[in-house]
């Protein structure tokens, strides 16, 4: 599992980013800011113990007041952001509120148990086991944020201004960035995908445009994303015209009386070919599905999942055989 080269970028100016391999399933990003007088936050954990431990290591050999860790702000509630959490102990652990509602849904206890035994948790334990099998789950714990949040919350860090702000529903229902303004630096947490696709759990397509559009507002010359290389703000404008695109074109597929799954085996990426994961088109479709419908289309998540495993594996329709769809199979 960590072969996978895991480097701590320095930002300068007492701010770091802890960026794991190429940003696929499962390998987030984190990022450290230390105040003036030695107070330091940090910006969500990783996926497992071992990995959060290795980075809060780093963090402590490249600044020595990180041994102790003040504040810790989870931008949302996935695994690969908060499975570490218990590692920083002492902290302030500060969220939006839908993070703090979404960990209690499906808490850590829950990935430790479908890793441990797949075939019991029927298409999610498959699911985990084909996306993230890699990781071993037996060192999370459950440890959700201690304060939370609605809109937008100041931090003061040693004296430097820390802007939280929340953006979602998007990525997430309760998606947050952290933003300094002193340094121009964003930390986007999953709000930024950066060389990959993105997956929108939660959506509207809009709001997560809307987010861009809010992020390229700022005075900002770094970003952090939750996944991929750290970058400025044209990664934030490739996003905006992923997005922009996707939209575009599931909206053809949902005019033209296709279903969703049809859909998302249609809509075309020719622009971002180069990008990781793609098999999230079908989670991305289903859920502009969803919102052009009204909730009439409300693809169940199970589905969702069964469709993504099938796309990865070269799927080239939603059919599993004996269709007239025109798919060529």
């Amino acid at each position: 599992m960590t072969d996978v080269n895991r480097e701590l970028a320095n930002l300068g100016d007492g701010l770091y980013a802890w960026v794991q391999g190429d940003g696929s399933w499962g390998w987030s990003n984190s990022g450290l800011i230390v105040g003036e007088d030695g107070q330091t936050l940090v910006v969500d954990t990783l996926f497992t113990g071992r990995l959060t431990q290795d980075m809060l290591d780093a963090y402590a050999r490249a600044e020595p007041a990180a041994k102790s860790i003040d504040v810790l702000v989870n931008t949302h509630h996935n695994g690969d952001h908060t499975f570490g959490n218990h590692l920083v102990g002492g902290a302030r652990i500060i969220g939006s509120q839908e993070c703090l509602e979404e960990m209690e849904e499906r808490p850590a206890g829950f990935f430790k148990a479908a890793a441990a035994d797949p075939a019991a948790y029927g298409i999610f334990g498959e699911f985990l086991n084909h996306y993230m099998g890699k990781f071993d789950f037996s060192d999370i714990e459950h440890v959700p944020p201690t304060e939370t949040f609605k809109g937008h919350k100041t931090l003061t860090v040693g004296g430097r201004t820390v802007e939280l702000t929340e953006l979602g529903p998007a990525h997430t229902r309760g998606d947050i960035i952290v933003h300094v303004p002193d340094s121009k630096v964003c930390y986007t947490g999953d709000l930024v995908f950066h060389n990959g696709h993105p997956i929108m759990w939660a959506g509207p397509v809009d709001n997560w445009i809307a987010a861009c559009d809010h992020i390229l507002g700022l005075d900002v010359d770094v970003i952090v994303p939750g996944h991929g290389p750290v970058s400025d703000k044209s990664c934030v404008r490739g996003l905006r015209d992923f997005f922009t695109h996707i939209q575009a074109e599931t909206k053809k597929a949902y005019e033209a009386g296709l279903s969703w799954e049809e859909a998302a085996f249609e809509v075309g990426y020719a622009n971002f070919d180069s990008w990781l994961d793609r098999e999230r088109v079908v989670a991305n479709v289903a859920t502009i599905y969803r919102d052009l419908s009204g909730g009439a289309v409300n693809p169940a998540q199970e589905d969702v999942l069964r469709h993504m495993i099938r796309y990865s594996a070269g799927a080239t329709c939603p059919h599993d055989g004996g269709c007239s769809c025109g798919h060529g199979h």
